[in-house]
């Protein structure tokens, strides 16, 4: 390291430092009392050669200034009369001195005047970090150095501010070459260095702009429509990297534009220098290896240079695609209501919110309201239906503010329709329409006019309540007759409880008395014994007729009891009861699976009794008679024509009785059922003729029905149908 020698006692060390700003000092300047002397070479100089020449130097290391080395009296000289700014730092105090022009660049700040004298390094530490090592490279024998816009903090006009220096440093030697200072030529260049800094973080603001809008931008140029640049947007709006459009032209880029006619567009706004701009413009464009259609606002704005030559273009894209998409969405679905609206078979208008202004009727809306289409259309639902506004304007303004349909049934309306009064029915709901967020944005109203169908209707009802009265007085009458039925089948039970005994008592006595008159008599009686016998056979007669007659009655004023019955135990205990006239005629019954049924055991005995009685009685001389029951499960709609069920129901059990007796004719196949009805002669089968009429009456009390079918000598069929 150089040292500095000569007249000044002590190196100047390598910790010698340069501070180009300074920090005033509070304690005031040593005046010299020399400062009548006159030394030329501080002659001028200004404010900061007046500073030097009355300073105190006889208390500083270099002592009074006709002492001082021929060099720093040459460089000071040259220093006070420069109007460049200069500053010097001598000896190992490095002790400061400077000219106007430095004071000038600091500022209105005084106290630097003060800095003459003093050590820099205490007046001066905010600028020495950058300083020290230009410092140090002067020192270690490097040349000069001259280091542009270097940044320094300094002191001025009374605060710490950022500034530029682009300034020169090297070393000051004595007479014998021995460093003894350094000198600094200096220029401020802040107020250069912030405009290029305020002009180069406005174009990185306009760069991070550019590169992060949201927005697609590019810049194509005048020649062969050249991509220049393009922002990250504008590559994910194209489908590309920007890296892989710029240097291109536009259909090198972006061949599928070919034939769009944007580069047509581009050339004529060059050509005009007036901007294009138009919305939701349709783009088909290659993304994701695939043709896609896309909508964009855009922009082509000329730029223009110096001379108002148009040399490119500013391309600005928003991406609506969605919105557009979203949009055509909504008019195909408001297209899909009108069309619907317009063909539906009842009545509808469609009105905005809150304003209730018609937009949209139908054909049967006008014909329900009598008034012309143009009426209605485009006016406040109010206006052509103003008649009934006071009954319904409330319903339907709580609608659009609450949000819930309004339902009206039948109610009746005063309209004036074509051009008159006229009384009507309508069923009509005020519906709510609403967007995304629940608001009510239309309103519904669907109408149908039901002034016939309430008409008619009503006729209807008057007509109805006209024969409910009459009913009700047939009913009276019904109820008059059941109650005279009722006292009737009392008197018949109390006729037959008499007949049962005033009857059968004198027929048994009858009965007993020949008995004995045969048993007794019967050698005495001569010719009499046949009449004895012809009136044992009347009594016999008489007693059948009178216990068939008891048994009708019973069965006519008993109901049946409605419990579960087999019919195959009924079957069964009826073929026990005849069994000694089965064994008399050798007849053969086949009898298959019979069902359960809800019904009276012994009336349905007493049934199957009376028909297998009858299937023997009846049968072919010298035929064994063969005796079939089978039973099947009919549906109501297969009953034959003519057999009407006591109580209907979805099925039927059919339970067939068939033999192969004698039979009868067709005719007949409906009177055998009535009391006293006979086919035959007394003398051919013995019988009441009351048989058969109980089996009608048992089927009846069970809700059923019968039937008989025959032909004669091809035996006869009884077909029971009771309900399931």
């Amino acid at each position: 390291m150089n040292k500095l020698t000569g007249s000044i006692p002590g190196p100047l060390s390598d910790s010698t430092r340069l501070f180009v700003s300074c920090r005033h000092s509070h304690h005031s300047m040593p005046i010299s009392t020399a400062s009548a002397h006159r030394y030329p070479f501080l002659d001028g100089g200004g404010q900061m050669g007046q500073r030097i020449r009355v300073f105190d130097w006889s208390s500083s290391s270099l002592g009074e200034p006709d002492q001082w080395p021929p060099s720093l009296k040459t460089t000071l000289s040259i220093l006070l009369q420069s109007t460049f700014p200069l500053f010097l730092f001598w000896g190992p105090d490095q002790l400061f001195f400077g000219n106007d022009a430095y004071l000038t660049s600091l500022g209105s700040d005084e106290q630097h005047s003060m800095d003459v004298g003093q050590p820099s390094q205490q007046r001066w530490p905010e600028s020495w970090p950058p300083i020290q090592p230009l410092i140090d490279q002067v020192l270690a024998g490097e040349e000069a150095t001259w280091p542009p816009n270097q940044y320094l903090p300094i002191q001025r006009n009374g605060q710490r501010q950022d500034s530029y220096w682009t300034f020169s440093i090297s070393t000051v030697r004595d007479e014998a070459g021995q460093v003894m200072g350094v000198l600094v030529i200096g220029q401020d260049t802040t107020p250069a260095n912030t405009t290029r800094l305020v002009q180069e973080e406005t174009q990185q603001q306009v760069l991070a702009f550019f590169e992060q809008s949201p927005v697609a931008i590019a810049i194509i140029s005048e020649e062969n429509l050249t991509f220049r640049m393009a922002n990250p947007f504008y590559g994910y709006l194209v489908g590309r990297q920007p890296e892989q459009i710029v240097g291109k032209s536009l259909l090198d880029a972006l061949p599928e534009l070919k034939g769009q006619g944007f580069d047509g567009l581009l050339r004529e706004v060059i050509a005009t220098g007036t901007p294009y701009i138009a919305n939701e413009v349709s783009v088909q464009i290659q993304r994701n290896y695939q043709l896609e259609t896309i909508y964009v606002d855009l922009t082509y704005q000329p730029r223009r240079e110096a001379n108002q030559q148009v040399s490119g273009i500013l391309v600005v894209a928003t991406d609506v695609t969605q919105q557009v998409l979203v949009r055509k969405k909504i008019e195909a679905s408001e297209e899909v209501l009108r069309n619907m609206v317009l063909e539906a078979p009842i009545g509808i208008c469609v009105m905005s919110a809150p304003d209730l202004v018609s937009e949209i009727v139908n054909a049967s809306f006008i014909e329900v309201a009598g008034k012309p289409y143009q009426d209605i259309i485009g006016k406040n639902y109010w206006v052509p239906f103003a008649e009934a506004a006071p009954y319904y304007a409330q319903a339907l303004d709580r609608v659009v503010s609450e949000g819930k349909p309004f339902f009206a049934n039948e109610v009746e309306l005063m309209l004036i329709r074509h051009g008159k009064e006229e009384i009507i029915y309508v069923t009509f709901v005020y519906s709510p329409l609403k967007d995304a967020d629940g608001r009510v944005i239309k309103v519904a109203v669907w109408v149908l006019e039901n002034t016939q169908q309430v008409t008619e209707r009503r006729k209807i009802e008057e007509i109805v309540t006209e024969r409910t009265r009459e009913l009700n007085a047939v009913n009276q009458q019904l109820a008059e007759s059941n109650e005279m039925l009722t006292r009737s089948n009392q008197n018949l039970e109390q006729f037959a409880s008499v007949a049962s005994h005033d009857l059968q008592e004198p027929l048994r006595k009858i009965q007993s008395f020949s008995d004995l008159l045969q048993t007794q008599y019967a050698d005495t009686l001569g010719p009499g014994l046949s009449y004895l016998e012809r009136m044992q056979a009347a009594a016999s007669r008489m007693s059948m007729l009178i216990k068939d007659l008891l048994a009708f009655s019973r069965f006519s004023s008993l109901a049946a009891a409605t419990t579960r019955v087999s019919l195959g135990q009924v079957v069964t205990t009826a073929l026990t009861d005849l069994d000694l006239l089965i064994q008399e005629t050798g007849a053969t019954i086949t009898v298959g699976p019979l069902p359960i049924i809800q019904g009276d055991a012994s009336q349905l005995g007493q049934l199957f009794q009376n028909l297998l009685g009858n299937a023997l009685k009846f049968r072919r001389s010298g035929v064994t008679p063969l005796i079939s029951i089978q039973a099947s499960v009919v549906p109501v709609n297969a009953l034959p024509a003519g057999v009407t069920p006591a109580r209907r129901t979805e099925h039927y059990h059919r339970i067939d009785v068939a033999d192969n007796g004698i039979g009868f004719e067709p005719k007949y196949s409906s009177r055998i059922f009535q009391v006293f009805q006979r086919l035959h002669g007394r003398k051919e089968f013995a019988g009441s003729g009351i048989g058969l009429a109980i089996c009608q009456k048992v089927v009846d009390n069970h809700g059923g029905a019968i039937t008989a079918s025959s032909e004669p000598g091809k035996g006869a069929t009884f077909r029971i149908y009771l309900p399931v």
